[in-house]
Protein backbone atom coordinates (compact mmCIF):
# COMPACT_ATOMS: atom_id res chain seq x y z
CA UNK A 1 0.00 0.00 0.00
CA UNK A 2 1.21 3.53 -0.71
CA UNK A 3 1.92 6.22 1.88
CA UNK A 4 -1.43 7.56 3.20
CA UNK A 5 -2.30 11.07 2.06
CA UNK A 6 -4.66 13.50 3.68
CA UNK A 7 -7.77 14.12 1.58
CA UNK A 8 -9.93 17.13 2.41
CA UNK A 9 -13.49 17.41 1.07
CA UNK A 10 -15.95 20.20 1.73
CA UNK A 11 -19.71 20.28 1.90
CA UNK A 12 -21.03 22.49 4.67
CA UNK A 13 -18.30 21.11 6.96
CA UNK A 14 -14.76 20.09 6.05
CA UNK A 15 -14.14 16.34 6.04
CA UNK A 16 -10.56 15.13 6.43
CA UNK A 17 -9.72 11.56 5.50
CA UNK A 18 -6.47 9.67 5.69
CA UNK A 19 -6.22 6.01 4.76
CA UNK A 20 -6.16 3.75 7.79
CA UNK A 21 -7.08 6.46 10.32
CA UNK A 22 -9.51 5.97 13.19
CA UNK A 23 -12.52 8.34 13.26
CA UNK A 24 -15.01 9.65 15.77
CA UNK A 25 -18.22 10.17 13.80
CA UNK A 26 -21.49 11.73 14.91
CA UNK A 27 -24.55 11.98 12.71
CA UNK A 28 -27.92 13.40 13.68
CA UNK A 29 -31.54 12.96 12.77
CA UNK A 30 -33.30 15.63 10.74
CA UNK A 31 -34.74 18.35 12.99
CA UNK A 32 -33.87 16.20 16.03
CA UNK A 33 -36.43 13.53 15.09
CA UNK A 34 -36.65 11.12 18.03
CA UNK A 35 -36.20 7.53 16.95
CA UNK A 36 -38.27 4.81 18.58
CA UNK A 37 -36.59 1.75 20.08
CA UNK A 38 -37.37 -0.24 16.95
CA UNK A 39 -35.86 2.49 14.76
CA UNK A 40 -32.73 2.65 16.92
CA UNK A 41 -32.36 -1.11 16.48
CA UNK A 42 -32.54 -0.63 12.70
CA UNK A 43 -29.74 1.95 12.92
CA UNK A 44 -27.67 -0.28 15.22
CA UNK A 45 -28.01 -3.18 12.78
CA UNK A 46 -27.15 -0.93 9.80
CA UNK A 47 -24.01 0.33 11.55
CA UNK A 48 -22.85 -3.17 12.44
CA UNK A 49 -23.73 -4.78 9.09
CA UNK A 50 -20.33 -4.20 7.42
CA UNK A 51 -18.32 -4.30 10.66
CA UNK A 52 -15.10 -6.29 10.11
CA UNK A 53 -15.68 -6.12 6.33
CA UNK A 54 -15.56 -2.44 5.32
CA UNK A 55 -14.63 -0.99 8.71
CA UNK A 56 -13.88 -1.95 12.30
CA UNK A 57 -16.17 -0.51 14.96
CA UNK A 58 -14.62 -0.01 18.38
CA UNK A 59 -17.63 1.50 20.14
CA UNK A 60 -21.10 2.60 19.04
CA UNK A 61 -24.07 4.32 20.70
CA UNK A 62 -27.37 4.93 18.92
CA UNK A 63 -29.11 7.68 20.84
CA UNK A 64 -32.72 8.83 20.30
CA UNK A 65 -31.67 11.65 17.90
CA UNK A 66 -28.02 11.00 17.01
CA UNK A 67 -25.38 8.31 16.63
CA UNK A 68 -21.79 8.20 17.90
CA UNK A 69 -19.34 5.74 16.39
CA UNK A 70 -15.61 5.20 16.81
CA UNK A 71 -14.39 3.27 13.80
CA UNK A 72 -11.63 2.61 11.30
CA UNK A 73 -12.27 2.08 7.57
CA UNK A 74 -10.59 -1.03 6.16
CA UNK A 75 -8.76 -1.50 2.86
CA UNK A 76 -11.08 -1.84 -0.14
CA UNK A 77 -8.21 -3.00 -2.35
CA UNK A 78 -4.42 -2.82 -2.45
CA UNK A 79 -4.68 0.84 -3.46
CA UNK A 80 -7.52 2.33 -1.45
CA UNK A 81 -9.59 2.22 1.73
CA UNK A 82 -13.34 2.41 2.08
CA UNK A 83 -14.21 6.11 2.24
CA UNK A 84 -16.21 7.66 5.06
CA UNK A 85 -18.59 9.01 2.41
CA UNK A 86 -19.40 5.53 1.09
CA UNK A 87 -19.63 4.03 4.59
CA UNK A 88 -21.94 6.76 5.86
CA UNK A 89 -24.05 6.68 2.69
CA UNK A 90 -24.58 2.95 3.16
CA UNK A 91 -25.59 3.28 6.82
CA UNK A 92 -27.80 6.34 6.42
CA UNK A 93 -29.43 5.27 3.15
CA UNK A 94 -30.33 1.77 4.31
CA UNK A 95 -31.59 2.89 7.73
CA UNK A 96 -33.61 5.76 6.19
CA UNK A 97 -35.45 3.22 4.01
CA UNK A 98 -36.07 0.83 6.91
CA UNK A 99 -37.05 3.27 9.69
CA UNK A 100 -40.48 4.17 8.19
CA UNK A 101 -41.31 0.45 8.32
CA UNK A 102 -40.92 0.42 12.13
CA UNK A 103 -42.07 3.90 13.18
CA UNK A 104 -44.58 6.39 11.81
CA UNK A 105 -42.50 8.89 9.84
CA UNK A 106 -42.62 10.22 6.30
CA UNK A 107 -39.77 12.27 4.92
CA UNK A 108 -36.16 12.93 5.76
CA UNK A 109 -34.55 10.90 8.55
CA UNK A 110 -30.95 12.13 8.63
CA UNK A 111 -29.20 15.47 8.36
CA UNK A 112 -27.08 15.45 5.21
CA UNK A 113 -23.87 16.31 7.07
CA UNK A 114 -21.94 14.45 9.70
CA UNK A 115 -19.27 15.44 12.18
CA UNK A 116 -16.09 13.41 11.81
CA UNK A 117 -12.75 13.75 13.52
CA UNK A 118 -9.52 11.89 12.91
CA UNK A 119 -8.26 10.42 16.18
CA UNK A 120 -4.71 11.69 16.60
CA UNK A 121 -3.33 9.74 19.58
CA UNK A 122 -4.14 7.08 22.11
CA UNK A 123 -5.33 9.57 24.78
CA UNK A 124 -7.85 11.03 22.34
CA UNK A 125 -8.94 7.51 21.38
CA UNK A 126 -9.43 6.57 25.03
CA UNK A 127 -11.29 9.82 25.87
CA UNK A 128 -13.56 9.46 22.84
CA UNK A 129 -14.26 5.82 23.66
CA UNK A 130 -15.29 6.77 27.18
CA UNK A 131 -17.38 9.73 25.96
CA UNK A 132 -19.36 7.41 23.66
CA UNK A 133 -19.67 4.78 26.41
CA UNK A 134 -21.04 7.30 28.88
CA UNK A 135 -23.39 9.08 26.46
CA UNK A 136 -26.47 6.93 27.32
CA UNK A 137 -25.69 7.29 31.04
CA UNK A 138 -25.27 11.10 30.76
CA UNK A 139 -28.59 11.27 28.91
CA UNK A 140 -30.20 9.25 31.74
CA UNK A 141 -31.19 6.44 29.38
CA UNK A 142 -29.45 3.80 31.52
CA UNK A 143 -27.43 3.43 34.70
CA UNK A 144 -24.47 1.87 32.91
CA UNK A 145 -23.45 1.80 29.24
CA UNK A 146 -23.91 -1.98 29.12
CA UNK A 147 -27.56 -1.65 30.24
CA UNK A 148 -28.39 0.55 27.25
CA UNK A 149 -29.72 -1.73 24.47
CA UNK A 150 -28.35 0.45 21.66
CA UNK A 151 -24.76 0.49 22.89
CA UNK A 152 -22.09 -1.81 21.49
CA UNK A 153 -18.33 -2.13 21.87
CA UNK A 154 -15.72 -4.68 20.91
CA UNK A 155 -15.38 -7.36 23.55
CA UNK A 156 -11.84 -6.59 24.63
CA UNK A 157 -9.49 -3.78 23.73
CA UNK A 158 -5.80 -4.49 23.32
CA UNK A 159 -3.97 -1.23 24.02
CA UNK A 160 -0.84 -2.23 22.09
CA UNK A 161 -2.93 -3.07 19.03
CA UNK A 162 -4.76 0.27 19.17
CA UNK A 163 -1.50 2.14 19.72
CA UNK A 164 -0.06 0.50 16.59
CA UNK A 165 -3.16 1.53 14.61
CA UNK A 166 -3.18 5.17 15.73
CA UNK A 167 0.48 6.24 16.06
CA UNK A 168 1.52 5.86 12.37
CA UNK A 169 -1.36 8.10 11.31
CA UNK A 170 -0.52 10.78 13.87
CA UNK A 171 2.77 11.36 12.02
CA UNK A 172 0.98 11.58 8.65
CA UNK A 173 -1.57 14.02 10.06
CA UNK A 174 1.11 16.20 11.67
CA UNK A 175 3.05 16.37 8.40
CA UNK A 176 -0.06 17.34 6.43
CA UNK A 177 -1.22 20.21 8.66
Amino acid sequence: MTEPKLKIKYRELPHWEIDGAVYFITFKTWERLELTSAARQVVMDACKFFNNQRYDIFVLAVMPDHVHILMQPLPKSDREFWSLTSIMHSIKSYSAKQIPKVMPHIGTIWQSERYDRIIRNYQEFDNTWEYIRQNPVSAKLSNTPEQYPFFWQIAEIEKDRIYKIIVPHCKSISNSE
